[in-house]
């Protein structure tokens, strides 16, 4: 049990730390609380025996430890209010009404990680509930189409495409077929219908049906299986910490490339914001997971902020409290 100096003590530090990454002297903290440097030396020599400080070989400062953010953030940390910037920035986003709801979530995402330098992470759900409502197609030049999918739900996605010695006339015979044969198929479902019931037939209608297939197919492959967003990959490059440590880098880089590594983060404890700091995270070791579930009507997912152990957290939480609580409205 720490006492009200000790707390504030390490608050100070947490805080200061996170400001600015340089080991904080005793100094520095006595002015703060009006103490002398020599009792907040023995408090700073406390807290380090409880393994919530740490000393560093280059300064006689401390530093917080894994231990000393997590008892910050369970017993110390007051939430930061957000300011009117950080409001308009977001509301923007969700008061466009032309926005699908998964559009709203990932340009959120992408304002926070703008606005921290962090990484943001949106794992959405294909849901079983989600159904395709129809293919539409845009031609951009003599080779490439862009092909647009639209969900019962209101969700839009599209992707360019690049088509050899095709016509538009082709393009459209096969848009028309699948929406004739799997509009209204659950989007989990729409790969294997595509492959049982178009490809068997697509051959009688279509001349270039091969390549028409296969292109149409991968655009539906990708669609179904693309469960993670992934914003400011290179933010958590710019933080002092990675920046000037290669192995570090590389090894962060590489588990925020792979999409597989970043569906561990899912979230399926409860509906409250979680922190996950270093060694309690499944990314690695370096860096915090600030996450939580997301539901609104039949869509959920999770939604998570990643950055160095030195993060905002009190202003993390609040951002991500802010942005949940305008998805579920």
């Amino acid at each position: 049990m720490l006492s009200e100096r000790q707390k504030k003590i390490l608050k100070l530090i947490v805080e200061k730390y996170i400001k600015e990454p340089i080991p904080v002297g005793s100094k520095v903290i006595s002015k703060k609380i009006g103490c002398s440097s020599a009792t907040v030396r023995n408090e700073m020599g406390e807290l380090e025996r409880l393994g919530l400080l740490e000393k560093t070989h280059t300064s006689s400062g401390r530093v917080p430890s894994e231990a000393g953010y997590r008892y910050y953030v369970d017993n110390i940390m007051e939430l930061k209010k957000m300011n009117a910037e950080d409001m308009l920035k977001l509301q923007i986003v969700f008061k466009n009404q032309q926005l699908a709801l998964s559009d709203v979530i990932t340009k959120s995402l992408q304002v926070v990680s703008d606005m921290m330098n962090y990484t943001t992470v949106v794992l959405g759900s294909k849901s079983h509930e989600n159904l395709l409502k129809q293919v539409e197609v845009i031609p951009i030049d003599d080779e490439n189409i862009t092909v647009i999918i639209v969900t019962d739900k209101g969700h839009v996605e599209h992707k360019n495409i690049r088509l050899q010695d095709v016509s538009m006339s082709e393009v459209k015979k096969t848009v028309g077929l699948i929406n004739n044969l799997i509009s209204g198929t659950p989007i989990d479902e729409v790969a294997n219908k595509l492959e049982f019931e178009v490809k068997p037939i697509i051959g009688n209608y279509v001349k270039q049906h091969e390549q028409l297939y296969n292109a149409f197919y991968h655009v539906f492959s990708d669609f179904t299986n693309q469960e993670v967003n992934v914003m400011g990959r290179n933010k958590m490059l710019e933080q002092p910490e990675f920046s000037t440590n290669i192995d570090k880098i590389k090894n962060v880089y590489t588990k925020l490339e792979d999409n597989e590594i970043l569906k561990n983060i899912e979230e399926d404890d409860d509906n409250n914001i979680k922190v996950y700091i270093g060694n309690e995270n499944n990314i690695d070791s370096d860096v915090t997971v600030i996450k939580t579930k997301y539901k609104h009507d039949n869509e959920e997912g999770t939604i998570a902020i990643i950055g160095p152990k030195r993060m905002e957290y009190d202003r993390v939480v609040s951002l991500l409290e802010y942005i949940k609580e305008n998805i579920e409205r």
